[in-house]
């Protein structure tokens, strides 16, 4: 009794039990929970590393005039540090794809500054994908301009981020050590360094967030789910301001051989790298692997308001849904896409003709992209058919960027409406026959009014998220 009155006295004033009596009846059951009011979110921050720069703006700048961040990838880039020169040049040689989007590093404004984010000695536990969360998630939060102070405003802050893969090169030093006999020498940071959740855990523990801390990871649509689900969380009032979004680095020997044995990446223009993400087009022979990181800042509106937030727009619906069909490919039908589409214009209470812009997965795969293109025809009907709907996919410039992609390109979606632009499809040359002369992705970025813009996300399992954003 000693100790509950102790841990008592340690709680906030805000918090107290209540007595129950123990002549109490147990015998009736409880009412219904209390009921949620309506909370509606918005978007108040971003922040974005990718292929293309180091920020937004970088970023942004450089989508819209048609710039590309794939280049040829060399022994250097596989993360074998570890090992010696003989066998990264032999694993060099045995990949059948050499080309990737990789962040550019270096002091500039606008590239990753790896002594900032990862050379630090005060924390070994980052890893390459956690970097990259958390200097996005710093843009994002100095954009919002929300660096709480207060434990209440820290107690209704949380964090999602989520990833796809992780940290594979760590995976590969480590296993190196077993084969050598040398376990003992293994970091005690690996398991830390591995974590996909550790992303969100880093930028709560950075910033004294104590709301929600959350990590999807459903593979190529993590950033997608990741913003969906802390909307969700905003709405049922969990907390009133979540960073969500999704993070990735797997531009290494092991995921980049792996998916080369599954097929997956482009293969046919490892001496023109710029040209090898080609969504939409005939020329398409698989994605190119890339890396970045995309965060939001989502906030409840009336919380928006009285600090006195510039808004960037609305988040209006989610949708979800599983194709229930094969580990890696969509169903020829399309389905899993139509029904995320679907639900997400449901909740948004937003009829399909209201929606201007729409930026597709299309990773730049033989099969998934004509699916998709089939799965928007079916949703959006004559609004797409008939040339109204404007969409694209971004991939042609920024490569797929696996648990980092959803997040990004929801973030391209939103600027959209804000910049009034609608950004092309790079590499679009001979369009795949699925498209008509009005039904057609943009070749060239579009100046255009975006009252509404749409964010599709899918993934290796057949997990499929659709974001719907809107002006206030």
């Amino acid at each position: 009794m000693a100790m509950l009155s102790r841990s008592r006295s340690l709680l906030p004033s805000r918090f107290h039990f209540t007595r129950f009596s123990s002549s109490s009846s147990f015998s009736s059951s409880f009412g219904p929970p209390p009921s949620v009011p309506s909370r509606r979110v918005v978007v108040t921050g971003l922040g974005m590393v990718t292929p293309l720069g180091c920020g937004v703006e970088a970023t942004w700048k450089r989508l819209i005039v048609g710039e590309c961040g794939v280049r040829v990838i060399t022994p250097e880039d596989l993360k074998m540090s570890e090992f010696d020169k003989e066998t990264r040049l032999h694993t060099y040689e045995q990949l059948t794809s050499k080309v990737a989007a990789t962040v550019p590093c270096g002091t500039n404004s606008d590239q990753f500054n790896e002594e900032i984010w990862l050379n630090s000695k005060e924390d070994r536990s980052v890893s390459r994908f956690v970097g990259y969360a958390l200097c996005a998630a710093n843009e994002a939060l100095r954009d919002a301009n929300w660096m709480p102070t207060e434990e209440e405003e820290k107690e209704k802050t949380g964090v999602s981020i989520g990833g796809g893969i992780g940290s594979i090169s760590d995976i590969l030093d480590a296993s190196k050590l077993i084969c050598e006999k040398r376990v003992r020498r293994l970091s005690p940071f690996f398991i830390p360094r591995i974590l996909i959740n550790m992303a969100a855990g880093h930028v709560s523990i950075k910033f004294g967030f104590q709301g929600p801390n959350h990590a999807a990871v459903t593979a190529c649509a993590t950033g997608g789910h990741a913003i969906g689900d802390a909307t969700r969380m905003i709405q049922f009032g969990d907390a009133d301001v979540m960073v969500a979004g999704g993070t990735e680095s797997s531009i290494d020997a092991l995921s980049i051989a792996g998916f080369c044995k599954s097929r997956a990446l482009s293969t046919k223009y490892n001496s023109t790298p710029e040209q090898a993400s080609r969504p939409f087009d005939c020329g398409r022979d698989g994605f190119v692997i890339g890396e970045g990181a995309g965060v939001m800042v989502l906030e409840e509106l009336k919380h928006a308001e009285k600090r006195g937030a510039k808004i960037y727009a609305e988040v209006r619906g989610y949708g979800t849904s599983g194709d229930a069909y094969h580990i890696t490919q969509p169903h020829v039908n399309g389905m899993g896409a139509i029904l995320a589409m679907t639900r997400a214009l449901k909740q948004s209470g937003l009829r399909p003709n209201q929606v201007d812009y729409l930026n597709a997965h299309a990773t730049s795969t033989p099969l998934g992209d004509a699916i998709e293109g089939k799965a928007i025809k079916s949703v959006f009907l004559e609004h797409a058919t008939l040339g109204a709907l404007a969409f694209s996919s971004t991939k042609g410039a920024t490569g797929h960027l696996l648990g980092a992609a959803g997040a990004v390109e929801a973030i391209f979606a939103v600027l959209s409406i804000d910049r009034r632009v609608a950004p092309l499809t790079l590499n679009l040359i001979k369009p795949d026959p699925i498209f008509s002369y009005r039904f057609m992705p943009l070749s060239a970025s579009k100046w255009m009014p975006v009252r509404a813009a749409m964010s599709n996300s899918f993934g290796f399992g057949g997990t499929n998220a659709s974001l719907v954003f809107s002006v206030i």
